[in-house]
């Protein structure tokens, strides 16, 4: 069974979105698939999917971690594609005890025997829980925007991935965890230092426990989705999330390809159906189809690809990203000149288009007031 988790360092970039989208294009191959809503304490992956709010979810298991893990998971109208919804009643319910994470994984993992892909729908954010279900594998999917604030989350939450990392690798009692705790009693937040400047001195004093996180660090290679993109200039920014990776966290990711905006999201999560099922010929549709079937060709989670396959990935999301922009205002034409893109949808379009804008301006003037503000500290010393 491969594991796949799919997260994002901030919501609102379309992850349950690119979750419940690719549990269909894996079911339509004929897999097995078992899509588990793990966002908890925001639960929304079924109305992604188009069910109705569940009677029962995971908060059900968790308040019994004895009981049938069974009966909480739903068939779909989809052939093949099976689902375990979150609970949004529970309280603290996204604050997992250890006890329950344990136990969540090890009935999750049990599954093997009738799956052949378990997709995890991670909640927002880095708490440790979501940074525990993503590190199951070893090429998990980010989702990110190519919005300032989304761009800087996505490598936020790689950073923590690393260092969650790091920290389960060194014993309690190691030199190696001795050290950063000495580094955070003199002032100075591990998390702040870059990973490269790290290594060096843990090496030096536990040898056993850089070797550990080391062995463990050559296995993770995340997998990079740029969701609502406008323009081809947008999926540019999937460069600067990789630029910094292998420079502050010695982390490689390979990019899985673009997701450009689509309007017909909206109306197909209002008739209460998956994108790929509303409109499986649309831009967005055949992007999900198509990073679906990269996942599938690589067949083996635990072969890592190298730095010629890395880079390739990256030139080929390029080329796709300047493909789909022609075929995207192609596809537009045609619908306004079919009348199924009404001059209503056209106004909606522009206005959430005004929206975004204005929220791109207010995040340049906030980086513009701190760059400001650098400036002028560093001016003072």
């Amino acid at each position: 069974m491969r594991i796949i988790p799919v997260a994002s360092g901030k919501g609102g970039v379309g992850k349950s979105l690119v979750a419940a989208n690719l549990g269909v294009a894996f079911a339509q191959t004929g897999q097995k698939v078992v899509i588990a809503d793990l966002d908890l304490g925001a639960s929304n992956l079924h109305l992604v999917l188009g069910h109705r709010a569940p009677k029962k979810g995971i908060g059900t298991f968790l308040n019994n971690t004895k009981g049938n893990f069974e009966e909480v998971i739903t068939e779909t109208d989809v052939k093949n594609l099976r689902f375990i919804p979150g609970d949004t009643e529970i309280p603290g319910l996204a604050n997992l005890k250890a006890s329950q994470l344990k136990a969540l994984v090890k009935r999750l993992v049990a599954l093997q025997s009738a799956t052949d892909i378990l997709l995890l729908d991670l909640g927002a954010g880095t708490h440790q829980s979501i940074l525990d279900f993503f590190l199951l594998s070893g090429q998990g999917i980010v989702v990110s925007a190519p919005a300032v604030t989304a761009v800087l989350n996505a490598y936020v939450f790689l950073k923590n991935t690393v260092f969650r990392l790091m920290f389960t690798s060194f014993p309690k009692n190691s030199r190696a965890r001795a050290y950063l705790e000495k580094l955070r009693a003199d002032g100075a937040d591990p998390q702040k230092l870059y990973i490269p400047n790290l290594l060096p001195g843990i090496k030096h004093i536990d040898k056993a426990s850089y070797n550990a996180f080391s062995s463990r660090l050559e296995k993770l290679c995340p997998r990079l989705i740029m969701n609502m993109v406008d323009d081809p200039k947008d999926a540019d920014v999937a460069m600067k999330i990789r630029r910094s990776c292998e420079e502050y966290l010695d982390l490689k990711i390979e990019h899985l390809g673009v997701m450009y905006r689509d309007t017909l999201q909206d109306t197909a999560l209002a008739s209460r159906l998956p994108i790929t099922l509303y409109k499986p010929q649309s831009i967005l549709s055949q992007a999900i189809y198509r990073i679906a079937e990269k996942i599938l060709q690589s067949k083996d989670d635990t072969v890592l690809p190298d730095d010629r396959q890395i880079e390739e990935s990256f030139q080929e999301a390029e080329i796709e990203a300047e493909t789909d922009f022609e075929n995207r205002n192609d596809y537009v034409g045609e619908l306004l000149h079919s009348g199924a893109l009404s001059q209503g949808d056209i106004i909606e379009t522009v206005k959430s288009q005004q929206i975004e804008i204005a929220k791109l301006k207010k995040e340049n003037s906030f980086i513009k007031l701190k760059l400001s503000q650098a400036l002028s500290q560093g001016f003072k010393v």
